[in-house]
């Protein structure tokens, strides 16, 4: 076993596929024998919806198992655990080899948590506001510290596309960020404005963690770009068509890096999140297009893991 890596999986920009990405990388690992951990922190919940159904959500998660119960607890003289909002997925079993998968719902309520930590941020004076940002920001870096989770290998989490409150809380938490993108005007923009919003992020919380704790003590963030996914590709002879590689190359020259690993276009797979609670990477591919899919999402992760070190 490893020690634990959290990775924040977003992108600024909507339908690119993040979701299912998150969904197919984390049960790969599981089957390869990894213990994981899937943090959806996106309102959408598009994650939650993928590996279980509404109805069960409604009846066995909504009330007291979501992220949301757990931002909403520490207003209370008891926060919650993280652990004990941990769900199985009904369809992902355990394997022999010691692979888990885990997950820990969203709510969709969860935007007015955003709300109402953004109000917690000021103060009576500028020293009283810095230590509420980093209270603030931490929140989710502390939880991550139970003991109960030192368990497990990966902690992926499923970020809203913007970057507020409850997305800078997943950042500060993160040793890595993984980006998934299409590869199109937009979403090369996007990179290139998260890229900003990271270096901004990490600036201004490393500034005020030296003037809390001073330079010997202060718990300093550095969340590296594990790199840039290209999802949604549309192939010919084997490679992605010509229209599609200025895009690819722009990425690289921003100097963030990208992975050799890219996912075909498979719109059915993409365009929402998958359905039936088992992603595509555990069931055996019924058209050629999904068997290659399978095949490209096996390889991704092989990559993830050289990214990561492990």
């Amino acid at each position: 076993m490893f020690s634990v890596r959290v990775v924040s999986v977003i992108n600024y920009k909507g339908g690119v596929g993040k979701t299912t990405l998150t969904a197919n990388v984390g049960a790969e690992l599981a089957f390869r024998g990894k213990k994981v951990l899937l943090i959806d922190l996106d309102p959408q919940a598009s994650l939650t919806f993928s590996l279980v159904r509404p109805e069960y959500w409604q009846q066995n998660l909504e009330a007291e198992k979501t992220i949301k119960k757990w931002y909403e607890s520490f207003d209370s003289s008891s926060p919650l655990s993280l652990s004990s909002l941990m769900t199985r997925a009904p369809h992902i079993k355990d394997y022999p080899n010691g692979g888990v998968l885990r997950f820990i719902p969203s709510h969709l309520g969860l935007i007015n948590v955003d709300l109402e930590l953004a109000t917690e941020l000021g103060g009576a004076s500028l020293k009283q506001s810095k230590i509420n940002y980093l209270r603030v920001h931490r929140r989710l870096a502390e939880g991550l510290k139970e003991e109960a989770l030192s368990e497990f290998d990966v902690i992926l989490i499923d970020c809203p596309p913007n970057f507020n409150v409850v997305t800078k809380n997943a950042i500060v938490a993160s040793d890595s960020v993984l980006i998934p993108a299409k590869a199109d005007y937009l979403s090369t923009l996007g990179i290139d404005h998260l890229q900003r919003s990271l270096r901004e992020l990490v600036a201004d919380y490393n500034e005020y963690a030296q003037l809390e704790s001073g330079e010997d003590n202060a718990e300093f963030i550095d969340p590296q770009t594990l790199g840039v996914v290209f999802t949604m590709i549309q192939f010919y002879g084997g490679q992605p068509i010509a229209a599609l590689r200025p895009y690819i190359r722009q990425i690289a020259a921003l100097g963030v890096p990208v992975f050799d690993s890219l996912l075909r276009e498979a719109k059915t797979l993409f365009a929402g999140s998958p359905s039936g609670g088992l992603p595509l990477v555990l069931r055996a591919g019924k058209t050629p297009t999904e068997k290659q899919l399978v095949k490209e999402l096996e390889d991704l992760v092989s990559e993830f893991l050289l990214k990561l070190g492990k």
